[in-house]
């Protein structure tokens, strides 16, 4: 693992991009990899690497400081596929606890003598405190990466959790403690980032959407588990004590993960941030100038609106569909914690359908085939959020539920998806703005609930489905520098559209006496 000089590999065969932007690679774009900008077909970067590349179990661009171009799911080899396993794992740990008293709510609030309005402030704080810290990590982690943030994180949240277990005892301690939990939610911001890091742009929407969507995937696991450890605990204690011992789970799973994740991951293909640094194979970055440059784009705003449209509906829903089934239709704790499960379980598949299918519209039609993804899922998740809002019967609810939560994990998959192309050199930052737009989201709707008086809670939900769709009518009106919109594009300039055209119809019939790339696959 010792850092040495690497010999000049021979140079990359082009890749036809499907925009004008990725025919080239910025110096600042790859920054933080450490890779030496150079156009398609020059000579490849030399400098300091922690790896032999000969050795990366993944095919690698050396002209965007050797990220991967592919993703095989089943290696866990370093730096790539082991870094981006520990990502969604580690987030998956950090919904889990997050969310790990929702379940167990019906147990807590009597205990407690929770009133409605508390379990909502509650709820609102739990998801509030993520969004000061996504703004705050999303600049840290273009200065110091994302292993080290996000395995702070997660030691943090297990202590946290533990905390919790022993020092909850009214309205007011149970508020501050989840508000205090709610923090493990940054490690989204860390957990795109790095994928933002181990992928170029071609498969970084898949490889961000798996990601996302199996750390997503946490919040529905939750559902199920916590009620089971309660009940296992049950059996040897009182129901006062049961619940506090079943933290104990989500606790240690959290702060092992942390702890192994700084000992055996990277943060980039080459190594982590400090020792390119200190070989001075990169420049240490500040999270300042990162935050100014990401924070200033006006379309990083409109995508945090659209985020917290999915994201934000999803951090609803886990907070008070257990809930809302045991209320509307008379379930138990097991039976409501499972079907409201189904919610997160989507997260399986359903986020990195949002992500395949911006990256293929990406390479069928450019980048107006991302925002049309964009616009589809959106539209898709307000028009099935109204129509599960109107179901009356626990038989219709529930698949409902599911083909909801498809649109709600594909909107998400589908705006990181565009993330990138917003302000390369400061991706951590737009990261950041736009997941906490997620969190922010979820703050307004835990208000409609909290103030929502003799409203009915189906009835918030469609105020909910009324503002996703507008949110999906506004796509057609993000604009990103050198990129077309979807139906027009009054920021380029005539030039800047002819080579956008130019550089997608060369992308259909390449000009060039080398073999064409192959399809960018996940291999399973």
């Amino acid at each position: 693992s010792v850092l040495k000089q690497l010999p000049t590999p021979r140079p990359s065969p082009p890749n036809y991009c499907t925009t004008m932007s990725e025919m080239t690679v910025s110096s600042t774009e790859v920054e933080m990899t450490g890779g030496d900008a150079t156009a398609p077909g020059a000579a490849a970067p030399t400098g300091f690497n922690k790896y032999d590349p000969a050795e990366y179990d993944v095919k690698t661009d050396p002209n965007q400081g050797y990220k991967a171009t592919e993703i095989k799911l089943m290696s866990f080899k370093r730096p790539h596929m082991r870094s981006f396993h520990y990502s969604w794992f580690s987030f998956f740990l950090a919904f889990f606890a997050w969310f790990a008293f929702a379940p167990l709510m019906s147990v807590i609030a009597p205990q407690l003598g929770l009133t409605d309005q508390e379990k909502w402030t509650a709820n609102i704080c739990s998801v509030a405190s993520t969004v000061l810290m996504r703004f705050i990590v999303g600049p840290l982690c273009d200065k110091v990466g994302a292993k080290n943030l996000q395995a702070g994180l997660m030691v943090y949240g297990g202590v946290m959790i533990l905390i919790a277990a022993v020092a909850v005892r009214d309205a007011t301690s149970l508020i501050v403690m989840r508000f205090l939990i709610g923090v493990v939610g940054a490690t989204f911001v860390p957990c795109q980032f790095w994928n933002s890091q181990l992928f170029v742009k071609e498969v970084a929407g898949a490889a961000q959407a798996i990601a996302g969507g199996w750390g997503n995937l946490g919040g529905g696991v939750t559902q199920v588990v916590m009620p089971l450890v309660y009940t296992a605990c049950l059996t040897g204690m009182s129901e006062y004590n049961a619940w506090r011992y079943s933290f104990i789970v989500p606790g240690f799973a959290a702060l092992i993960c942390g702890v192994c994740m700084l000992r055996f991951s990277d943060d980039t293909p080459k190594g982590n941030i400090s020792e390119l640094v200190k070989a001075n194979a990169i420049q240490k970055k500040s999270a300042t100038s990162s935050a100014r440059e990401g924070f200033g784009e006006v379309v990083t705003w409109v995508l945090a609106l659209q985020y917290g449209c999915c994201f934000g509906v999803e951090l609803t829903v886990n907070n008070m569909m257990a809930g809302y089934f045991t209320t509307r239709f008379e379930l138990d704790l097991v039976a409501a914690g499972t079907i409201a499960s189904l919610f997160g379980l989507m997260n399986i598949f359903a986020r990195a359908i949002g992500g395949f299918l911006s990256d293929k519209m990406n390479k069928k039609f450019g980048f107006r085939g991302r925002l049309g993804v964009q616009f589809g899922c959106l539209m898709y998740e307000g028009i099935m959020l109204y129509i599960f809002s109107r179901m009356e019967t626990i038989e219709t609810a529930i698949p409902m539920l599911v083909m909801f939560s498809i649109g709600v994990q594909a909107s998400e998959g589908s705006t990181f998806g565009v993330v990138p192309y917003v302000k390369p050199a400061a991706t951590g930052s737009v990261s950041g703005v736009v997941g906490a737009g997620g969190n922010i989201g979820a703050v307004c709707w835990g208000f409609i609930f909290l103030f929502r008086g003799s409203m009915p809670p189906q009835d918030c939900l469609m105020i909910i489905s009324f503002v996703v769709i507008f949110s999906a009518l506004i796509t057609p009106f993000v604009f990103i520098k050198e990129q077309p919109g979807l139906i027009f594009s009054p920021h380029l300039t005539p030039e800047q559209r002819a080579s956008i055209d130019k550089a997608q119809k060369a992308t259909k019939v390449p000009t060039t006496d080398q073999e064409a790339p192959a399809e960018i696959k996940v291999n399973a």
